[in-house]
């Protein structure tokens, strides 16, 4: 399991893990940014991370790639459609209770029933998609590993894997990864006319570093 001692490891391995795939390696670094840009590319990239590839993989096989980041990417909408719906009810309330606030007479418990329901559906996403999120990732490294959309899906396998990590280790550590791309994407952004700009040329060195994290998170549960 991992444990508090573990986690500055592992953001220290897939700190040098991106270092080691990227530094000085201008072409690599180009590729996985067009990689990044026709999306199933680097979906199929991470694939071979979450394999375990190590050091990482030349981008290349671009038809494998391709292949392998479609299936992902299925894998992944399909573990969104839980939350792709609650946007859609959200998104049509909140439509509804604009409409309504606009139209003279004005409804006003009909107004405040919309806006009570968009309130408790915006909390009820973002519980839900919380609880997706942390399934989703590892369901992803799973079908990785198998290549069966079967145990992508087998929710009893990936939820043990999860016990085995540990939950509130497995939490702990993607809420570190996650604080930790969201300062370099604040940074980025806060940097004046050329943030989105240095935040897409980041982007590789960003997705190498996450997978790799992912990866080792996962292989903390002593299985594959």
């Amino acid at each position: 399991m991992v444990n508090a001692m573990d986690f500055g490891k592992t953001v220290g391995d897939s700190f040098e893990y991106a270092k080691e795939g990227l530094a000085g390696k201008w072409m690599k670094w180009l590729l996985l940014l067009i990689s990044c840009i026709i999306f199933p590319l680097i979906m199929g990239y991470m694939m071979r991370i979450y394999r375990g590839a190590n050091p990482s993989p030349e981008p290349d096989d671009w038809g494998t790639m391709f292949i392998d980041g479609i299936k992902l990417f299925i894998v992944a909408i399909i573990y969104a459609l839980p939350v792709i719906i609650l946007e859609i009810a959200i998104i049509g309330s909140a439509g509804l209770a604009l409409f309504a606030a606009a139209n003279p007479p004005v409804n006003t418990g009909a107004f405040m029933g919309l806006l009570g329901a968009v309130i408790i559906g915006v909390i009820i996403l973002l519980v839900v998609a919380f609880i997706v999120g942390l399934i989703s990732t590892i369901a992803q490294v799973r079908f990785a590993r198998t290549g069966s959309f079967g145990e992508a899906f087998n929710f009893g396998e990936v939820l043990a894997h999860i016990g085995r990590i540990g939950w509130m280790n497995y939490i702990i550590a993607l809420i570190i990864m996650v604080v930790i791309v969201g300062i370099v994407e604040v940074v980025c952004m806060a940097i004046p006319f050329i943030g989105l700009l240095l935040l897409l040329i980041l982007l590789p060195g960003i997705i190498l570093f996450s997978s790799r994290y992912i990866t080792l998170v996962y292989d903390s549960a002593g299985t594959s």
